[in-house]
Formats: C-alpha cells, structure tokens, sequence
C-alpha cells in the first residue's frame, strides 16, 4: 500500500444534517459548504449554518441551491458568487451563495489571477491539436485505483477531498462518480472525474491531475472530451466544473471546450497548499 504524506489525507467531514441535507465542513478548508439541500431544511437552513460556522470559528459559509432558495439566505447575510442556468433537468437556475465570517477571506481575493481571467474571456479559441497517438483515453475501474491515488499524491499537496486515498476513491466509484484516464505504455499518466447527480440531471467535471513527465500534450482536453461523451450516452444534459482560478491553463481547457464562466468563489477552497478563489464554468450538452 502507498504512504502518503500526512497533509494530503487531512480533510473536513461530510455528514447529513437535517431531512437528508449534506454538508462537509472543518479546519481544512476553513467553511461550511451546503452541498446539497433538502427542500424541507430550507427555512432553517441559513440560520442553522450560521450559528454551526460560528461555533465552530469558520470564516466562510458556501452553498450549492436552487434558485427558489436564495432569497432565504440572501435574508440572512449571504451573497450570490455564480450562477448556472438551468442546471437541474434544463429546467432550474444553481446558485453558488456564501457568506463570509472574516472580511479578509472576502477581500484576499487574488487580483492579478482576475485580471488574467479577464483577459482569457476575451481570446479566440484555439484550433484543434492532433492528440499523440500513443496515449489511449479511457474509463478506469477499480482495477486502477492505486494508479489514481499516486497520480493525485503526487500533483496535489492538498485538496479538499481525500482522492490520494485508494478507500475514498473506491467509495467514490460506488457512489457514481465515473474515473477516466490517459495511459500510455501501459501505465496511467492523467486523470480525471466526472461526479454524477442523476436526480438533478448534471455532473460535476472534476479532478483533473497530469504527471508532470507527460503536462503539455492536453490531455485533460481529451479526456474531457471523453467524458462528455459519456454523460451524453448516461443522459446528464449539464455540465459544470469548479477550476482553481491561480490554474489558468485549466480554465483555459474548458473554456476552449466551449464552456461558459458562471463568476469567482473568493478564497473558497483548500488545493495545492492553501484557501484559493475557484471559477465556475458550465456547458449545456
């Protein structure tokens, strides 16, 4: 079995709260994040975060509703950070709303990243790069979750999941989260996930990671392509992915995938060492 660093398995905890409401929180990331709301939690939801994070001593509270539900925190202090249009069923609005505990989380956001962004937005699309015949693209399996873990060991210092751990990446898969991966010569040098909600109809494009050796061939661009294709074959019609905003080569992956900026989470998450501003970017397939 591998070792691991001990910084890269530290991470907050996800329980249920509520009628079935999942939250993560802890030191880690330093927040709250209401991953996913119970309809019936709505009215009390805001104020129960709010005194939870303030317990607790974390300064930023992040939530993932619909858009019905804003206006109930909205109430209570929180603010609207990005938004996706008909992100459940092609039906309704996602709002990404938080509230900041801290005004120096509010204001450390990094300027010179924005800027670049801004920047990016405005650019053409690039032509299309012929891939390296010899990486192969394809789904991976459990026969593969060692190779996964030690890819993600050694890419990512920290991240606000524990995916450098073969069990956490194994539960994962059992909770329809879908793995792809490059390999070449018969080993895995890339990967990334595509985290499924199939009651809501969209899936998460997430953690992407390339060894260093095999970076500059776009891999994650092909195997993004890959996964499009497959939610397509499953039935999930929107697409989303949170991307480090100090990454800009990643954003400037989805965006040449035709994705669409949705807005900044400031200082929102934990990744390669520290609390980092992460982007929202969509597409509708």
């Amino acid at each position: 079995m591998n070792v691991y660093k001990e910084e890269t398995i530290v991470s907050d905890v996800v329980e249920s709260i509520g009628n079935g409401s999942l939250i993560q929180h802890g030191k880690h990331n330093d927040r709250v994040y209401l991953m996913k709301l119970d309809k019936r939690d709505a009215t009390i939801m805001p104020v129960r975060l709010s005194k939870m994070a303030r317990a607790e001593g974390y300064t930023k509270i992040f939530c993932k509703v619909p858009k019905w539900a804003a206006p109930l925190f909205y109430a209570n202090g929180f603010i609207l950070e990005a938004a996706i249009p008909q992100f459940y069923n092609d039906d309704e609005d996602v709002f990404f709303i938080s509230k900041f505990l801290d005004l120096d989380r509010l204001l450390g956001v990094e300027k010179d990243k924005l800027n670049g962004l801004g920047k990016l937005l405005y650019q053409k699309t690039e032509g299309k790069k012929l891939r390296d015949s010899s990486y192969t693209i394809r789904p991976l399996s459990v026969d593969d979750i060692d190779q996964i873990a030690h890819i993600y060991d050694e890419i990512f210092e920290t991240y606000p999941f524990p995916i450098h751990d073969p069990e956490f990446i194994l539960e994962s898969m059992e909770n329809d989260i879908h793995y792809f991966g490059a390999e070449k010569n018969g080993q895995i040098v890339a990967v990334a996930a595509a985290e499924v909600d199939r009651k809501g109809g969209n899936a998460e494009m997430t953690d992407f990671a390339t060894l260093k050796a095999h970076q500059g061939n776009r891999l994650a661009t092909y195997i993004l392509q890959t996964m499009e294709a497959e939610m397509s074959k499953q039935g999930i019609t929107s697409l989303y992915t949170i991307a480090r905003l100090n990454s800009l080569p990643m954003n400037k992956t989805f965006l040449r995938a035709s994705y669409h900026y949705a807005g900044t989470l400031i200082k929102n998450t934990n990744i390669a060492g520290s609390i980092e501003s992460m982007n929202i970017l969509y597409k509708h397939i």
